[in-house]
């Protein structure tokens, strides 16, 4: 849909918000940028994750289990970051945090964060399974991130939405139609604002800048796998989207990734199975 067909005082309105709003929990942050300048030992990691109690308990929690580890259990940061390595225990920090992001006192907006928080996670999943199936072992963990935070400006349209609503600026902001629009015309520029803001990886920007461009570019494997997963998530109506007749092997992703029916088949198998994970 055409940005136009939002008010333009709306647009104004949830351009304008604060960066700060909650949606990167502090811990979460300095544990990126700590990965990002190659600057860490296993205890600073394990140091920096346990200053949030919280969130070190919701870590271990993730960590443990089946959609993350398997059998492999940890009881501490400091052995999860030995066992796993610091890219995915940075990873389950963030999506740890993320999960307790997606959350409103105002249950119109919650319902919307829920499905959010569905899709987000589930393709993150689905992306880590996907770079792992078609050769990319070595990157599974990017990946899982990029596709964890491709739609992160669509959280943050939610909390201006939640913070204006709260302090009696607008209201009547939850008719779908106008919901949707708002996301289509808003939540990449937003996404890449925010992304930009707290000096997140280039490849990460790229992946929200693109995910849902005309032209890309079809070597970005990491984009590839992020823009096919979120057709699946689409194709099985994990999130806010769903379009169960999306033919996703005709996709110019699914040509580029050179993934057939079998690999479709187990990805979307592995979606359904995110649906009713416990976080």
């Amino acid at each position: 849909m055409a940005s136009a067909v939002i008010p333009e005082t709306v647009r104004k309105l949830l351009a304008s918000q604060p960066i700060e709003l909650p949606i990167f929990h502090p811990v979460a942050l300095k544990l990126q940028r700590m990965l990002s300048n190659y600057d860490f030992t296993v205890e600073e990691v394990a140091q920096v994750a346990n200053e949030d109690m919280s969130l070190a308990s919701q870590m271990l929690k993730m960590a443990n289990s089946p959609m993350y580890m398997g059998r492999t259990k940890v009881a501490t940061i400091k052995e999860a970051v030995i066992r796993l390595g610091a890219q995915q225990v940075i990873n389950i920090a963030i999506a740890a945090s993320q999960a307790s992001a997606h959350a409103s006192a105002n249950p119109a907006l919650d319902r919307y964060m829920k499905a959010l928080w569905l899709h987000s996670h589930g393709a993150a999943l689905g992306a880590r399974w996907l770079a792992q199936t078609c050769g990319m072992r070595g990157v599974a963990d990017e990946n899982y991130l990029a596709a964890l935070l491709h739609d992160v400006g669509k959280l943050y349209l939610l909390k201006s939405i939640e913070r204006l609503v709260n302090a009696g600026v607008i209201s009547s902001m939850f008719d779908e139609e106008l919901v949707q629009e708002i996301f289509e015309a808003m939540h990449v520029e937003q996404g890449e604002r925010l992304m930009q803001h707290w000096n997140f990886p280039a490849m990460y920007v790229d992946v929200i800048r693109y995910h849902h461009a005309e032209k890309w570019d079809t070597v970005n494997k990491m984009l590839a796998i992020v823009r096919f997963v979120n057709l699946a998530c689409h194709r099985v109506g994990l999130g806010l989207k769903h379009d169960s007749g999306l033919d996703l092997i005709a996709t110019r992703e699914a040509a580029v990734l050179g993934i057939g029916e079998f690999q479709i088949a187990e990805l979307l198998e592995l979606l359904e199975e995110t649906r009713d994970a416990e976080i």
